[in-house]
């Protein structure tokens, strides 16, 4: 049964009501915190998906602890469409430990991911999970539109392979093919049974409040591409996710960037090489005295910013090395200590 916390009685039992135990084909899952005013968008546009109905499906929206209007949300939707929504409390903090959550609570065979701020396209999920549906893929992913308020700033890296990667933008252009590169969180769907196989969703890894190190989603991608495991790309599998404009500021994509660098170690480790300080590999630091030059003297404000994205890169890589190995030089100490 749902993790139904932190609610009055009479709440809590209603929302229990709502929850349906039948086998579905698809269950979609939506985390989310604090955003009860997009999330009622996003579930509008679910809930207005197209689907053969020889296919059942179900929308179960994971509450990270949040402090809005949440719960009456999910409660609206889980009344106008009985069976079709439902509502888990997920008390551990943090994006990896909410998807996971709604793994374990799916009642389909296939689990597709979206955000609480995104509009999916009417044909947006029967797209998405057809190579499952298909049983030839065991996951796919689809294009992701970034949804702009106001005209991009001119310092934007907007045209580069990952220059809008901060914003939650995936797309690989119009044509079907097998992916090569895991798919992004707010348009993937997955066979349940790979998380069996190969495990859930890191939670060291994935956002939660005060940090932005993801990736989270790119460990478990490389994980099936490890295993020999077949994704697709669907190009008619559309999300829109809204450019936020506290986003849209150089300081978030510092941030961004920083934590990407950090996460990137998290995931791939510390490089091997036998030059290194204070276990930070030399050319780690080569590489940032390289790019802040670039930085430096570039001369538009575009390529200017994209040199100092890699800068920030490099030095959430560089932290988060040093990190490592004060932790691992802490650990021998105490181990010393002891003996």
């Amino acid at each position: 049964m749902e993790k139904l916390l932190n609610f009055e009685d009479g709440q809590v039992a209603k929302l229990k009501k709502l929850a349906s135990s039948e086998r579905v084909d698809i269950t979609v899952v939506v985390c989310t915190y604090n955003r009860a005013a997009t999330l009622e968008k996003a579930l509008e546009s679910i809930a207005d998906s197209l689907m053969s109905p020889s296919v059942t499906w179900e929308v179960l929206v994971v509450d990270n602890n949040s402090s809005d209007e949440t719960s009456q949300v999910v409660e609206k939707f889980c009344g106008a469409f009985p069976g079709r929504f439902r509502y888990l409390f997920e008390a551990k903090q943090g994006l990896s430990a909410a998807r996971n959550a709604g793994i374990q609570d799916a009642h389909a065979d296939i689990i597709a991911f979206t955000d609480d701020d995104v509009a999916v396209e009417p044909t947006w999920l029967q797209n998405l999970v057809e190579p499952l549906l298909s049983k030839t893929y065991a996951a796919s992913g689809g294009r992701i539109f970034p949804k702009w308020s106001s005209a991009p700033p001119a310092w934007l890296p907007i045209h580069a392979r990952y220059g809008l990667a901060p914003l939650t933008v995936f797309d690989l252009g119009t044509t079907a093919l097998d992916l090569t590169e895991p798919p992004v969180g707010a348009n993937m769907a997955f066979r349940k049974s790979l998380f069996a196989t190969y495990g859930d969703f890191r939670t060291d890894l994935g956002r939660r409040p005060g940090t932005l190190i993801g990736d989270e989603e790119i460990d478990f991608g490389n994980r099936l591409l490890g295993g020999g495991e077949l994704l697709r790309y669907v190009p008619s599998a559309v999300v829109h996710h809204p450019v936020q404009e506290n986003r849209l500021t150089k300081e978030y994509f510092l941030s961004w960037w920083f934590d990407k660098g950090r996460a990137d170690i998290m995931l791939d480790g510390v490089p091997k090489t036998r030059w290194r300080v204070r276990g930070v590999p030399l050319f780690f630091l080569r590489r940032l005295a390289a790019w802040t030059a670039r930085w430096m003297f570039a001369v538009t404000p575009a390529q200017r910013f994209s040199n100092k994205i890699k800068t920030w890169s490099l030095a959430g890589m560089i932290v988060q090395c040093y990190s490592q190995s004060a932790e691992i030089n802490h650990g021998t100490s105490r181990e010393c200590e002891q003996e």
